[in-house]
């Protein structure tokens, strides 16, 4: 239910408005659920500000690209079809696509928690030069996967962890190739409406982007100008492809997805089965990931999973807290300015104001 807790609201509403002047970005969309209670806050501008230099607040219900949180519902998804028996997690990629141009076996589990072993596209130079040349014509699925092909497997599948976007692309061809639909209609069916989510799609052309709030960013350009990128960034520049969400919608989905209602207690436990990051995270104590899901066995809160995002204009996290006893408190941010992670430092901080504590 969507309601206000008004002590409670002032405070997020003050810290998180610290947060946007310290970075120095626009503004933020931000929503908190704690039990049954969901309350959903625009904190600073949509913008700079317009062209009559008059500041324009934020809208609580304004759609985002959630860019990586994005395979917290291919996740979903694909764990939907394993528990329904169309899939199995141990079963190879080349199984379900023979075509897969990858000649090394890897399994639905390996690409779900990168480990995996294939390399990922976002370092490479080609990368970066054509998304600025052209930010409206994106590679192609073939394309993303040759420029993975040409680099070497990282380690062999299941022997080591590195992030992958292309292994998420591959799941997402998974996906389609299971359900015999689009990805935009299969994770509709499998995710969005069984979630009850109003507000959120798969977006996939430069006009679906024009539902979405202005997003803020350098990276398209070369002056260090920063500008919005809302209706020059093709979302299939994200390889795996794009929901956009509410903040209030993206709360719900991950409400529901704690909590059993998308999938059962078992297929949930296989999804928070950490594998531990070999790197250290400013944010995480232990740094680790599930099928889909970024973990903290160690937080402060408890086990703490979710899953963080970032591409051109945007900044986002989305994270279950559920503290010492099992408390049931997610915090959703949604940063219309791509600075790292302050989407995960919004939620953190919203964590501390709703739990009472501090760093």
């Amino acid at each position: 239910m969507m309601t206000e807790k008004p002590g409670l609201n002032a405070e997020i509403e003050r810290r998180v408005a610290t947060v946007l002047a310290r970075e120095e970005v626009p503004g933020a969309a931000v929503a908190l659920i704690d039990g049954d209670w969901l309350t959903a806050i625009a904190v600073g501008l949509r913008e700079p500000v317009d062209a009559h230099g008059q500041p324009q607040p934020l809208d609580a219900g304004t759609r985002f690209p959630i860019y990586s949180i994005t395979k917290t519902f291919i996740a979903t998804a694909l764990l939907r079809l394993a528990e329904d028996g169309v899939l199995d997690l141990d079963q190879t990629a080349q199984s379900i696509l023979p075509e897969l141009p990858v000649s090394t076996p890897v399994t639905l589990r390996h690409l779900l928690n990168h480990t995996s072993g294939l390399p990922d596209y976002g370092g490479l130079p080609a990368y970066a030069e054509d998304l600025r040349r052209d930010p409206a014509t994106p590679w192609s699925d073939a394309e993303f996967l040759a420029r993975t092909r040409d680099q070497d497997m990282r380690f062999s599948p299941g022997e080591g962890w590195a992030y992958s976007n292309p292994g998420y692309l591959i799941l997402r061809q998974v996906v389609a190739r299971a359900t015999g639909m689009p990805f935009r209609a299969a994770i509709a069916q499998l995710v969005i409406e069984p979630a009850g989510l109003r507000q959120t799609s798969a977006i996939e052309t430069l006009n679906d982007m024009e539902s979405l709030t202005p997003g803020f960013s350098t990276q398209l350009e070369r002056d260090g100008v920063w500008r919005d990128v809302s209706r020059r960034y093709h979302p299939g520049w994200v390889s795996h492809g794009l929901v956009a969400s509410t903040a209030a919608d993206l709360a719900r989905f991950l409400n529901a997805l704690v909590n059993g209602r998308l999938i059962g207690q078992r297929m949930l436990a296989e999804m928070r089965t950490p594998v531990a990051v070999p790197y250290k995270h400013p944010i995480f104590t232990a740094p680790s990931y599930g099928l889909g899901l970024m973990i903290d066995p160690d937080s402060r809160f408890g086990t703490v999973s979710g899953h963080a995002g970032g591409g051109p204009g945007y900044s986002t996290a989305a994270f279950h807290f559920p503290n010492e006893g099992e408390r049931n408190v997610i915090c959703v941010a949604l940063v219309n300015s791509d600075r790292g992670d302050l989407g995960m430092a919004i939620a953190w901080t919203m964590a501390e104001v709703a739990m009472g504590t501090s760093a």
